[in-house]
């Protein structure tokens, strides 16, 4: 497959790249870490939302022009809900997001369905839950503490540093997500907003349990100010029945396989 390489923050490339006449396009590029954006907040802005209005702007460029219409899958994030009801979100819910990084997907939503409505462009948003697997990397909270307790059971550790585990989330594999993103490209559609979720909510203390469980290694957890998000989301669950009825998506992989797969990817 060939690749080119894409700066969202240079018009060029992107022209480039719509010039090749793809068949459909999924946008993940992004500043996907809410530490990287908290951190440097104006960078997540310009590559979230301002890179998302430039490439729909351009692949909007090509349908008024009528150069093509592929549909463009934004890979947005449920963190866009902000805080709200111990319910599982469903799409129409409103959205009060509490960090630059959620902002600023929020942002690119707006931004793209905007094409959308003035262009024809077919926009579909997907607001995926959180989602994991061997490759993501330790400033997301399963590997970060996959490798904490695979350290603490090497030199015999009694204890491990953490943020807040009160949050209730739920975690679907990377490969499911995957796939709802391939089966809204066909079924999805434009205009639409849809929730990629499991469904099934675990409190980050148990999911710490389940992850001492899986290593072989009990742990005391302690609380570290730093590892503590400023503006942590209670409860953050998924409906997904939007998307199953569009596409008949429903995730496969268990969540014991899930951890037991970054558990072994952070312990080697």
């Amino acid at each position: 497959m060939p690749t080119l390489p894409l700066e969202l923050g240079d018009p060029d490339p992107i022209r480039a790249a719509v010039a090749t006449a793809p068949d459909a396009v999924i946008h993940l590029a992004a500043v996907a870490s809410g530490t990287d954006a908290r951190r440097d907040p104006a960078s997540a802005w310009q590559v979230n939302a301002v890179g998302t209005a430039a490439l729909a702007e351009e692949l909007g460029r090509g349908v008024s022009e009528r150069r093509g219409n592929p549909p463009l899958l934004v890979a947005s994030t449920a963190e866009v809900y902000g805080p709200g009801t111990n319910t599982p979100r469903v799409e129409t819910d409103p959205t009060r997001p509490v960090s630059a990084y959620a902002a600023s997907k929020l942002a690119a939503e707006i931004a793209a369905l905007e094409v959308h409505r003035r262009t024809g462009l077919r926009v579909i948003v997907a607001r995926a839950f959180a989602h994991t697997g061997r490759g993501q990397n330790q400033r997301f909270v399963i590997p970060a503490l996959a490798r904490r307790l695979a350290l603490a059971k090497r030199a015999r550790a009694p204890a491990i540093k953490v943020g807040n585990l009160d949050p209730v989330r739920e975690f679907m594999h990377v490969s499911d997500v995957v796939d709802a993103y391939c089966r809204l490209l066909s079924g999805g559609r434009p205009g639409e907003i849809y929730n990629v979720a499991g469904g099934g909510g675990i409190a980050l203390s148990d999911l710490l349990d389940r992850l001492m469980e899986i290593v072989g290694h009990r742990v005391i957890p302690e609380a570290d100010p730093e590892l503590v998000r400023p503006a942590d989301i209670p409860y953050l669950v998924g409906d997904a029945a939007k998307l199953r009825a569009a596409t008949g998506w429903s995730p496969r992989v268990p969540l014991e396989d899930v951890l037991a797969e970054v558990v072994d990817a952070q312990a080697n």
